[in-house]
C-alpha cells in the first residue's frame, strides 16, 4: 500500500530554508550532503559544527560572540552552550521593527467578539514602555513575572518586556481555577502578576476578578497586579490591592527611567531611528540565562516547574520554524493554543523570523465549527497548527472545508498534543486540502520544542511523523537499553541539546530533574513516549509510556486502540486503562458516543472487531463501558492515569490540573469492574 500523501519536487525543495542550510553546510565543510537523512546524520555526528552553523544561518543577534559551542561537563543536563555569548531573547524577537514597522506582527481574534492587530513598530513601542514600568517597579534580572491571561497581544507584550530585563516569564490560561494557579505561581512566587478581567468561551463572558483577588491575597511575593480589560471596558478593580490597568502602565516613556541596564549585564542599545527609544537597552545575558518557567500537567502531584533558557529556546525554535517548517517573513502563522501550553511559546518565537502571528482566544467551535476556517480564509493564514483531537472532532462533525472555504493560502497544517491517527491524514487530504504539508509533531513542555516533526525535503507518509529533528539524536530503546528499529520501545535522546531544561525550580540537588528523565537509562534522556522508527525513518508515537497497557505481559500503546475505535461513526472519543485483575492486567475501554447512539451488544461487537482485525487479539478490551464525558487536562490531553487511579480507589493527587474534574465521578464504584 502506498502511504505517501505529499511531497515537493526538486525545484520546490531547493527554494526552502532546509535545502539552503544543507548547501550552506556543504559550502562551509567538505561535505556533499544531498538529502535530509544525510543532513540529520551529519548534525548529530558533528554537533558543535551543526549548532554553530545554525546560529550563523539564523542570524541570531548577540552583543558578544560565543567562545565555545559546547562545554562538556560530567552529566547530560549540565552541558554549557555557547559559552561567552551575550544576547537578549526579546531583542531577537523584536529585531524586525525597523524593517517591517507597519507590517502586522500580531493579529488577534477573541471568538467573534474582538478583532484587532499590532504592527511590529507598535509591538516594539509597547514593549519598551512596559519594560520601563517593570524596572521602575523593581523587577530585575532573575525575578519571576507571571500571567493569568488569554492568548492576546497584551500577553506577548508583557512577556517581551519581562525578557527584555532578563526576568523570568511564566503563564497560565485564565480557565485555571484558584487552586491550579496557586499550585503553580505559589511555587515560582512572581513579583508582578499580569491578568485579564475575564475571558470568553462559547459566547459567555467569564469573570476572573474574584480569582485574581484570592491569588493576590495568598501569594505575598506579588507586589503589583496589571489587569487588561477584555470582557469589560472599565472593570472594577478597586478591591484588588496594588492593581493597575494595562493601558495606564504603558504611560512611562523610556527616557523617564534613569538606569535601565539590568544588574550584572552588558547594555546593548537598539540604535533605533525613533528618538523616543534612543535610551533603551536590552539586557545582554548569557545564553543559558533562564527565560521561561513551564509546568508539567500536575496529574500525579504538584506540577513540576521546568526552567528553560533564553538561548536554548531561541536557537531550537528558529531551527524548527525556519528549517523544519520553512517559515519566512511572508507567512501568517496560527496555532490553536492557550498560554499554558508550550505551543504558545513556540508560536510567539515566529516574531524572530518576521512572520505575522495569528492569535485566537476562546472556543474553536464558537459560534460554529467553521470558526477557525473562517479565520484561515479571512486572514490568509499559511501555517495552521492545531491538535489531533481537533482534526478528529471536525471530521466527526462532517466538516468539508475544501468545499466551504477558500483555503488557497494554506500550505502547512501542524498537529500535536496526541498521536495523529492515519485516518486523520486521509481526512485532511480528502476534505481540507490535497496539496498541504501535514506535519504531525511531537516533543513537549519538557524540551519546549520537538524531538520529531516535519521537513520539506521528505514526503509525508500516512500515520507517520516525517523525521527526527536536526541535532536530536533520537532513538528507540528496548527495556535493556538496546537501540531497536521497526520495533516499539522508549523514545530517547542520546546527545545533549540546547533546549533541555536548565533545572527544575526548587530542586537544588537536581534529584527530581534526574529522576524525571535520566533514571531509566543512565545519562540518556528518556522522554516517556512509546514509539517506533519506521522504514521511512519516520516515527509513530503510540502514547505515553506511563499509560502503557500490559495484558499478559504484552506492551500496548493506548493510541493503537484509539485509532481503531475513534474511526467508528458512533464514537466521539474513548479512553483505555489497565485494571489489575486476577494477578494480571485487563484492558478496560470507556467510550463517549455521539448523542444519537447508545452502547449495546452490536456496537460492542463492532468495536471489538475493529480492534481485533486492525491490531491483535491482545488489544481487545475485556470490558467496554459507556461514559458521558472523558476527563482531560486544561491543555486538552486525556488522563489515563487519573482514570486508572479512580477505578483502583487510589487518590488523585492534583485534581486542579483537570479541565473537567467532575467527569471522574463516572468511573467510581462501577459494578462492571467487579465482575469477570
Amino acid at each position: 500500500m502506498d502511504t505517501q500523501r505529499w511531497s515537493l519536487d526538486k525545484n520546490q525543495q531547493q527554494s526552502t530554508h532546509m535545502w539552503r542550510f544543507m548547501m550552506y553546510v556543504n559550502q562551509k565543510t567538505s561535505q556533499t550532503l544531498s538529502n535530509y537523512h544525510e543532513l540529520h546524520s551529519w548534525s548529530i555526528t558533528y554537533k558543535a559544527q551543526f549548532w554553530s552553523f545554525l546560529w550563523d544561518y539564523c542570524d541570531i543577534q548577540s552583543s558578544r560572540p560565543w567562545d565555545e559551542v559546547i562545554t562538556k561537563t560530567d552529566t547530560f543536563p549540565n552541558y554549557q552552550w555557547f559559552k561567552g555569548s551575550r544576547l537578549n531573547f526579546a531583542e531577537n524577537l523584536l529585531r524586525y521593527h525597523r524593517k517591517y514597522g507597519d507590517k502586522a506582527a500580531i493579529v488577534f481574534w477573541g471568538e467573534d467578539k474582538i478583532k484587532r492587530s499590532l504592527t511590529y513598530q507598535q509591538l516594539y513601542d509597547q514593549t519598551i514602555q512596559l519594560t520601563c514600568t517593570l524596572r521602575s517597579l523593581g523587577v530585575k534580572q532573575g525575578d519571576c513575572v507571571a500571567a493569568l491571561m488569554p492568548n492576546m497581544p497584551e500577553t506577548i507584550v508583557a512577556m517581551l518586556a519581562t525578557s527584555s530585563i532578563g526576568a523570568i516569564w511564566t503563564s497560565c490560561s485564565p480557565d485555571f481555577g484558584y487552586r491550579g494557579v496557586i499550585d503553580r505561581f505559589g511555587q515560582t512566587r512572581p513579583k508582578v502578576l499580569f491578568c485579564s478581567d475575564g475571558y470568553y468561551f462559547k459566547g459567555q463572558a467569564l469573570d476572573c476578578l474574584a480569582t485574581i483577588q484570592k491569588v493576590a491575597a495568598d501569594i505575598d511575593s506579588i507586589n503589583t497586579i496589571v489587569i487588561t480589560p477584555y470582557v469589560d471596558n472599565k472593570p472594577d478593580i478597586g478591591d484588588i490591592p496594588n492593581a493597575h490597568l494595562f493601558q495606564d502602565v504603558l504611560q512611562n516613556e523610556p527616557h523617564d527611567v534613569p538606569d535601565i541596564a539590568a544588574p550584572g549585564s552588558d547594555a546593548h542599545n537598539t540604535a533605533s531611528n525613533n528618538p523616543a527609544d534612543e535610551a533603551f537597552v536590552f539586557a545582554q545575558l548569557p545564553f543559558n540565562h533562564p527565560l521561561y518557567i513551564l509546568y508539567s500537567s500536575g496529574t500525579t502531584g504538584k506540577p513540576k516547574c521546568i526552567v528553560h533558557s533564553a538561548g536554548g529556546t531561541l536557537i531550537q525554535h528558529l531551527k524548527e520554524l525556519m528549517l523544519h517548517t520553512n517559515i519566512t517573513d511572508q507567512d501568517r502563522v496560527f496555532y490553536f493554543t492557550t498560554c499554558s501550553w508550550m505551543m504558545w511559546n513556540w508560536l510567539v518565537s515566529n516574531l524572530a523570523v518576521g512572520a505575522t502571528i495569528m492569535l485566537y482566544d476562546g472556543s474553536p467551535t464558537y459560534p460554529d465549527e467553521n470558526q477557525l476556517f473562517d479565520y484561515i480564509q479571512q486572514e490568509n493564514i499559511s501555517v495552521f497548527g492545531t491538535s489531533a483531537k481537533y482534526l478528529s472532532a471536525i471530521e466527526n462533525a462532517g466538516l468539508t472545508p475544501r468545499e466551504t472555504h477558500d483555503v488557497a493560502s494554506l500550505r502547512t497544517i501542524l498537529s500535536t498534543g496526541s498521536p495523529l491517527a492515519p485516518e486523520s491524514f486521509d481526512y485532511v487530504y480528502t476534505h481540507i486540502k490535497p496539496d498541504v504539508q501535514l506535519s504531525s509533531i511531537s516533543g513537549g513542555t519538557d524540551i519546549i520544542s520537538c524531538f520529531a516533526l516535519g521537513t520539506p525535503l521528505l514526503p509525508v507518509h500516512r500515520g507517520e511523523l516525517q523525521c527526527r529533528g536536526l541535532g536530536m539524536d533520537v532513538r528507540i530503546f528496548d527495556d535493556q537499553g538496546n537501540a531497536v528499529f521497526g520495533e516499539k520501545g522508549e523514545l530517547i535522546c542520546q546527545l545533549p541539546f540546547p533546549s533541555a531544561p536548565l533545572y527544575f525550580w526548587n530542586d537544588p540537588e537536581h534529584s527530581s530533574y534526574h529522576a524525571a528523565y535520566f533514571e531509566k537509562y543512565n545519562g540518556v534522556w528518556c522522554h516517556g513516549d512509546y514509539a517506533e522508527l519506521t522504514a521511512h525513518q519516520g516515527l509513530v508515537i503510540y502514547g505515553r509510556s506511563d499509560a502503557l497497557l500490559n495484558p499478559g505481559g504484552v506492551r500496548i500503546g493506548t493510541s493503537e486502540i484509539y485509532r481503531q475505535v475513534e474511526a467508528l461513526t458512533d464514537v466521539l472519543e474513548c479512553i483505555a486503562v489497565g485494571q489489575e485483575w486476577q494477578n494480571d492486567t485487563r484492558i478496560i475501554l470507556f467510550v463517549k458516543l455521539k448523542p444519537e447512539f447508545a452502547l449495546n451488544a452490536e456496537l460492542k461487537s463492532k468495536i471489538n472487531k475493529a480492534i481485533r482485525e486492525n491490531t491483535t487479539p491482545r488489544h481487545v478490551p475485556a470490558k467496554i463501558i459507556q461514559v458521558e464525558d472523558i476527563p482531560r487536562t486544561i491543555s486538552g490531553k486525556i488522563v489515563e492515569l487519573a482514570v486508572a487511579n479512580i477505578i483502583h480507589n487510589r487518590p488523585i493527587k492534583n485534581i486542579e490540573a483537570l479541565a473537567n474534574p467532575d467527569a471522574l465521578n463516572q468511573f467510581k464504584g462501577l459494578k462492571e469492574l467487579q465482575e469477570n
